[in-house]
C-alpha cells in the first residue's frame, strides 16, 4: 500500500482541498468587494467628491480619536518646523 492511499494521506488532501476551495471563494468575494468599492468611489466622483479626501477620511474613522490626535499633533510640529504652518 502507497504511502498516497492511506486514510490519513486522504483526509489530509480532503482538508487542503477545502481550504483551497475556501480561500479560493474568499479571493472572488474580495475581488467583487473591491470592484464595489471602486464603483463607489468612482460614483462619488462623477458627483463631485474627491476621492482622495474621502479615502483620507476613511481612513482617519479607523484610528482611535487618541491616535488620531497624536498623528496631527506630529504633522503640525513637522509642518511648523519646515514653515507650511
Amino acid at each position: 500500500m502507497s504511502e498516497e492511499s492511506t486514510p490519513s494521506s486522504s483526509v489530509a488532501a480532503d482538508e487542503l482541498r477545502q481550504f483551497v476551495e475556501r480561500a479560493e471563494r474568499l479571493e472572488e468575494e474580495k475581488k467583487a468587494i473591491a470592484d464595489d468599492i471602486r464603483e463607489l468611489f468612482g460614483e462619488a466622483k462623477s458627483r463631485g467628491f474627491d476621492v482622495k479626501a474621502l479615502r483620507a477620511i476613511i481612513r482617519l474613522r479607523k484610528k482611535e480619536e487618541a491616535e488620531r490626535e497624536e498623528e496631527e499633533a506630529m504633522l503640525d510640529l513637522y509642518k511648523s518646523a519646515l514653515g507650511m504652518a
